[in-house]
């Protein structure tokens, strides 16, 4: 008789590199499980489909970091929160920007969309939280009553209410028709990171850096239970869909706890480091967490975890039966939610507690607006999850069938599944002549796939770039095939020469990389300096620009004069390295370099006094040659506008 193959409880799924420079907030879509949005200091907002290494789509538009994401429950629209306070809205199956909206001072923190009405909640470090109205642009309400920064922010199932968490030890709870604070969870003795509702009941966990998770009465306003001895800070947790138990994504592991008594029923041991976000699909939890620049993905079999005494039956686990004890969960202890059957009412407007902030649209909100794009960067992807709205039905492939486990004894099939192929090593991204560097992105080669079945309607025709719509329209339909070939043989034309340009540029970066593997850091970029392509020199940098600590005065005279030439590119990526490296050379040198050259001279001979003080005069020679650049350009509007306006403030001193 054969044995049984034993598969794994939890395992890595993938691990990708989403952004450019360090990822910052990510989020999943709670509805599939299977969509994950990343934002990153590189001002962006990147869409992944989980288990694909290739980005589907990039949002541009912030001009500073993004700091907070969230998908609404159907996941076709997408709110992205930055650095400056400023939020932007994006339409993902019109693959559009929606909304621009300011008011906030500071970082955002949490977003949240509404269940039902067309309002998003934000939630900054600048203590207020805001409602605002996608539809017209405008905040309908401030929430005022935190006093450090807002980090989580939930709307209840039926949509009436706001649950907040801060800074400041505190969870409230707003009652939005009404437009004022219900009640505050005092009990905390550290930052709140996390509030989630029961699905269900009349009942709200929330978790902190007290390594706590209290789970709340919101019939009665008082604490439930409280569970304690977390290994870390509570960052993120997530009830169970039929509400029987919470999880929480601990320190490299996943715990499963109930609350009436408070009780851990099971602990799997996951290695997703400090895990971000949650979310459950097809009896799997999916955990992300990321690093630096890299996301990584893990997926924890549910029917092999204990959730209130209650296993899927396996060979190799004998486990007991733990809610002897508990009430049966079917039956709710507390009051049900009452889902409404049609958007929410408006949240009326208090005259005492809030303040008139509408605006009409502006043209720098336009402008704001026609900045910000959607780039789809996999078109077979976006096309096969976003599908059009006058189809019959969206149904995305996220909500198919469960991620396949590896065999729990086989780790190379584990590594080859979670990690795509690369044709390079990651910290040198693959070549590209003539558009600038993009955001790394592991590639692999598709599976070919059958020709797909015919379907007459035509409202079903695949949507999608044929060859066809490359060329000019054709007047006799019979000759459509050879159209095809025509349109094929057009855009292979330059196949070949492009083949030649990426091989050199390729061999390019394995001379700088033969020279890097020394450790010599200065001898690097001036080999990349003497190959004379300006884009070996931009792929060099965007790794440096990740470490300060590897900068040194002698490599700023080398990389200045290269600094000046990628401001004034003609390519946007170009453009933002350079504006990167020269902000990190004036952060970090520009003080030294003035107090080097205004101290008086010393008396004898200090030859590396002299030599330091030669690097000086000539690093300072060349920002003065830049600040004239960087002062022209500093009234762009958009993206660079500000960064130039920065940089001009921070060169102040050489006047």
């Amino acid at each position: 008789m054969a044995t049984p193959v034993v598969t794994k409880t939890a395992w890595k799924l993938q691990e990708i590199v989403a952004h450019a420079s360090n990822v910052s907030s990510l989020v999943l879509g709670k509805a599939s499980g299977r969509l994950l949005a990343t934002g990153g200091d590189d001002c962006r907002v990147n869409l992944w489909s989980i288990n694909k290494p290739n980005c589907i789509m990039s949002l541009t538009g912030h001009t500073s970091p993004v700091e907070s994401v969230r998908l609404n429950t159907p996941e076709e629209l997408i709110v992205a929160g930055s650095q400056s306070g400023s939020i932007r809205v994006w339409d993902l199956e019109a693959a559009k920007i929606l909304r621009t909206l300011m008011g906030h001072k500071a970082n955002i923190c949490s977003l949240d969309f509404h269940p039902y009405g067309e309002f998003v909640a934000s939630g900054s470090q600048d203590t207020n939280i805001k409602l605002w109205d996608i539809r017209r642009k405008g905040c309908v309400f401030r929430y005022r009553g935190h006093s450090q920064a807002v980090r989580c922010l939930r709307f209840s199932p039926d949509g009436k209410w706001l649950a907040s968490a801060a800074d400041d030890h505190t969870v409230k709870l707003w009652d939005l028709t009404a437009g004022k604070m219900m009640s505050e969870f005092p009990g905390h003795t550290g930052p709140v990171n996390v509030v989630e509702f029961h699905p269900n009941e009349y009942l709200l966990a929330s978790g902190s850096s007290d390594r706590t998770i209290r789970f709340w009465d919101l019939e009665k306003f008082q604490v439930v239970s409280c569970i304690e001895g977390e290994p870390g800070p509570v960052r993120s947790v997530l009830f169970n869909p039929d509400g029987c138990c919470l999880y929480s994504g601990c320190q490299d592991s996943l715990r499963v706890y109930g609350w009436e008594p408070e009780r851990c029923f099971d602990v799997v041991l996951v290695n997703w480091g400090k895990v971000a976000d949650l979310a459950i699909c097809n009896d799997q939890l999916i955990g992300v967490a990321f690093s630096q620049s890299n996301v990584s993905s893990y997926v924890v079999d549910l029917t092999r975890v204990t959730r209130t005494g209650t296993v899927a039956q396996d060979p190799v686990q004998d486990s007991q039966p733990l809610a002897q004890q508990l009430p049966n969960p079917s039956v709710p202890l507390r009051r049900i939610y009452e889902r409404p059957s049609t958007t929410c009412s408006k949240p009326q407007r208090v005259k005492h507690n809030s303040e008139s902030e509408r605006r009409s649209p502006s043209s720098e909100d336009d402008r704001d607006e026609r900045e910000s794009r959607a780039e789809i960067q996999n078109t077979e992807d976006y096309t096969e999850i976003f599908q059009p709205k006058n189809s019959i039905s969206r149904t995305p492939p996220q909500r198919s069938e469960p991620f396949p486990a590896p065999p729990e004894d086989d780790t190379a099939t584990a590594k080859e599944v979670a990690k795509p192929s690369m044709a390079m090593d990651v910290q040198f991204p693959a070549p590209n002549p003539e558009v600038p560097p993009q955001p790394p992105v592991t590639t692999s080669t598709p599976a070919p796939k059958g020709d797909p079945a015919i379907i007459p309607a035509t409202r079903n025709e695949p949507i999608g770039l044929k060859a066809s719509d490359f060329l000019p329209a054709v007047k006799i339909p019979q000759q459509a095939e050879l159209v095809d070939e025509d349109a094929m043989s057009q855009i292979r034309k330059g196949h070949d020469t492009m083949c030649v340009v990426l091989t050199s540029r390729h061999k390019n970066l394995d001379t700088v990389r033969a020279v890097w593997t020394t450790g010599d850091v200065k001898t690097s970029v001036d080999s990349a300096v003497a190959i004379s392509d300006l884009s070996v020199v931009v792929d060099l940098l965007n790794i440096l620009n990740q470490k300060a600590s590897l900068w040194k005065l002698d490599l700023c005279t080398t990389v200045l004069p290269q600094v000046e030439k990628l401001l004034q590119s003609k390519y946007e990526s170009y453009v933002q390295t350079g504006c990167t490296s020269l902000k990190l050379i004036l952060q970090r040198f520009l003080p030294l370099i003035t107090d080097i050259l205004a101290a008086p001279p010393s008396v004898g001979v200090d030859i590396s006094r002299e030599e330091r003080l030669h690097k000086c005069r000539l690093c300072y020679k060349q920002l003065k040659s830049i600040s004239g650049l960087v002062k022209s350009k500093s009234g762009l509007s958009g993206r660079h506008g500000s960064a130039f306006r920065e940089l001009h403030l921070l060169m102040a001193s050489l006047d």
